[in-house]
């Protein structure tokens, strides 16, 4: 054990000569997870799973931050074969494992695949898979309490959209509104629903039409500081659990009904004509890459889907680049529309190892 203790205490000590003499300072590095945890006082934590995660949100490693600076960039003193064969690979579209991650907040830690990360924000990725262990914050600062409530909200519905309240206590709010509709579902299907299932459908048919509204009606400029869902949060609760009405200008209150399932069933039946706003064609490209030789393939099967306009064969470091125009629908966002079509009709198809996608924002075209 001496033995072992001694060695770990020589390796940091070259680590540090070999900084100085490469003038690495500790604030040119990576963060190291252990300051950190140690900050946040994160020491409970729950296994999230595997999902992608944005490159940039990746600040540190666990074990080897003294190996990269604070870009991610291997030191110079260290070997870069290892580095160089995973680049390429990478830029192959050669499909590598999930790297490990540890999360605290909004920041991720490398466990394992520092080299994978290091070529990922060289070559511009925008996301890399990972298996996700998420370490809780439990300093009781304002930020941390709403944290911890967003990840039990989170752990308890598992929806993949983001839900950012500002104020303590809402998050429950929410909840006891998902257990009312899981409720009427189980109701009216006479069917066991699960929690899950309910937020789900909760989330697509009253939270999403509602914050559609809330936007058309600009009502957030008022309310600096808060957010979109700080928003819903005090509309729903007032109109639906309150006897005391307020009003929020004539398009929300013409729309709004006294009960959340009554103004879950008017959106339902509600004609796209009504609201041509919240209703308008999205185009956007997405950059794919594909493995070796599945390239006319997978060009046919993507020029088979009626929301493909066009595919194209390029080089470089990407395969195929493909133009799609989709149709938003009442309850969905854009980001929601394209990240289901690139999910469940992309990359299903096999042969597609990883895909980039890009939202025009200001456009020029040209008559034919």
């Amino acid at each position: 054990m001496a033995i072992t203790f001694l060695k770990s205490m020589l390796i940091k000590l070259r680590a540090r000569l070999l900084n100085v003499r490469h003038g690495r300072t500790r604030d040119k590095m990576v963060k190291s997870f252990k300051e950190g945890q140690q900050k946040e006082e994160a020491f409970d934590h729950q296994d999230r799973g595997v999902s992608s995660v944005l490159v940039q949100q990746i600040v540190g490693s666990v074990g080897r931050y003294h190996d990269f600076d604070n870009e991610f960039r291997l030191m110079q003193h260290m070997p870069s074969e290892r580095f160089q064969r995973i680049k390429e690979a990478m830029k192959s579209g050669k499909h590598l494992p999930p790297v490990k991650l540890y999360q605290i907040k909004d920041e991720y830690y490398v466990l394992d695949g520092n080299h994978r990360v290091a070529a990922a924000k060289e070559i511009g990725r925008h996301e890399i898979e990972a298996k996700i262990e998420e370490f809780i914050p439990s300093k009781d600062t304002l930020e941390n309490v709403l944290y911890r409530e967003k990840s039990e909200f989170n752990k308890a519905v598992r929806l993949p959209y983001a839900i950012d309240l500002t104020e303590v206590g809402q998050y429950t709010l929410l909840i006891k509104q998902i257990s009312k509709h899981q409720e009427f579902l189980q109701h009216e299907t006479k069917k066991s629903v699960s929690f899950e299932s309910a937020a789900e459908d909760w989330y697509k048919t009253i939270y999403r039409p509602l914050i559609d509204i809330i936007n058309q009606g600009r009502l957030i400029k008022a309310f600096p500081g808060r957010t979109i869902a700080d928003l819903y949060t005090y509309i729903s609760i007032h109109q639906w659990d309150s006897p005391r009405r307020r009003n929020y200008g004539s398009t929300i209150d013409r729309i709004l009904s006294d009960n959340m399932e009554e103004f879950r069933k008017k959106m339902s039946n509600t004609k796209d004509i009504e609201y041509p706003e919240m209703q308008w064609g999205i185009t956007a490209f997405i950059l794919i890459s594909v493995k070796a030789k599945s390239e006319f393939k997978i060009m046919d099967k993507l020029f088979a889907l009626k929301e493909v306009k066009e595919v194209h064969s390029v080089h470089g470091d990407i395969d195929l680049l493909v133009k799609i125009m989709l149709t938003r629908d009442l309850v969905s966002s854009d980001a929601e529309v394209i990240g289901e079509f690139v999910h469940n009709k992309v990359r299903s198809i096999s042969g597609v190892t990883s895909t980039v996608t890009l939202i025009p924002g200001v456009s020029k075209m040209k008559e034919k």
